[in-house]
């Protein structure tokens, strides 16, 4: 029988478990999100091994850290599931999921997605009870619930934790700094000389990134402030991570793939704010206790910006049609992705968010 909780009905919790099989293996941001519900699995199973089916990023980021992942599996490439890494090679997927039978799992969750290319991995790990999202194309399993895209991501995977007994012990995603992470950090940022801000003006989507001149504006009035910039980045960033250091015009410090993801957590959990696009890296921040400006277009915003105030500033944007052909983005099945279906453009929708509201927002969170 359900019971209640803060968030609504528990489901029954299956008796016996001594292992669990949790599916999430895409990007950073996208698994930041499950942190609270893999909390509530480890403090409604605390004697069950949790084993995530994750990335090979997964299984470097859980090495020797503290939270409740027990431990990683990584799952090979496959149609959503996750995308190859250069020149990877390993296990097929039908041979992975031979071996994951082995291990004899009692509960396998899915969340990642509405379950068309999920459902039949998690259920094919033959769990005694499997649970996790369904859209209306995807397979069933033991215990489900409706997958509706317009939801916040962290409330989606709790839903799925109640599902097996596992109510919410917190909402908000937290991820531990290591001493290791802190002492990268100092290695290749050194000791500050000045109050830290880092801005990260990426995005895997270009849709999502905010003008690079706009954070560069953003960038000399902290260094007027008094404050030490870095620009973050990924490899693949490095023309945009450029773009905002010229259009800065003042000393600021590019880092560019020069952090691991542990060394990155420590760079930002030692920063006085982060201002970013919505991507990985914002929710990192957030996740280490770092405060927040995020640049979010107004329908991401409904799934991924964070609920609390006092640490945290989402800045939107309410473009709603293409800024190139003007086709209306939001009719459709996913209108959570402009410019998608007749329109093939990929230039910002952010980029009316004002300079001057973040910065208004920095300062503010920075108390100036």
């Amino acid at each position: 029988m359900d019971s209640p909780s803060l968030l609504g009905p528990v489901g029954e919790r299956v008796p016996d478990v001594e292992r669990i099989a949790v599916l999430r293996a895409n990007a950073l941001g996208d698994f930041l999100f499950t942190l609270p519900a893999l909390e509530a699995l480890r403090a409604a199973y605390p004697s069950a091994e949790l084993v995530l089916l994750g990335a090979p990023w997964h299984a470097e980021l859980w090495r020797d850290r503290p939270g409740p992942v027990d431990r990683v599996l990584v799952v090979p490439p496959a149609p959503g599931i996750r995308d190859p890494g250069p020149d990877e090679a390993g296990p097929t997927m039908d041979d992975f999921l031979a071996a994951a039978r082995e291990q004899r799992f009692d509960l396998a969750l899915q969340l990642q997605g509405g379950g068309r290319n999920s459902n039949p991995v998690v259920a094919a790990l033959g769990a005694r009870v499997s649970a996790g999202l369904r859209a209306e194309d995807a397979p069933p399993l033991d215990r489900w619930i409706r997958y509706v895209y317009y939801q916040h991501e962290v409330i989606r995977y709790l839903e799925v934790a109640a599902l097996v007994g596992a109510p919410a012990t917190t909402i908000i995603p937290a991820l531990a700094v290591t001493d290791a992470d802190r002492a990268e950090a100092r290695q290749v940022l050194g000791e500050p000389r000045q109050p830290r801000v880092a801005l990260h003006p990426g995005a895997t989507d270009t849709r999502r990134r905010w003008p690079p001149e706009r954070f560069g504006e953003v960038a000399r009035t902290l260094v007027g402030d008094g404050y030490e910039v870095l620009v973050t980045g990924t490899p693949t960033e490095r023309e945009v991570v450029e773009a905002v250091v010229a259009a800065a015009g003042v000393p600021v410090r590019p880092q560019v793939g020069t952090l691991s993801l542990g060394g990155l957590a420590a760079c930002y959990a030692g920063c006085a704010l982060v201002v970013s696009n919505d991507t990985g890296p914002l929710h990192l921040a957030a996740a280490v206790g770092a405060p927040t400006v995020g640049v979010y277009w107004v329908g991401n915003l409904i799934n991924g910006a964070t609920p609390l105030r006092a640490r945290h500033r989402p800045i939107a944007s309410w473009t709603t049609r293409c800024p190139v052909c003007g086709v209306d983005c939001t009719p459709g099945i996913y209108p959570h992705r402009p410019g998608d279906g007749d329109c093939p453009h990929r230039d910002s929708f952010v980029a009316d968010v004002p300079t001057v509201e973040v910065v208004e927002a920095a300062r503010e969170l920075l108390g100036g």
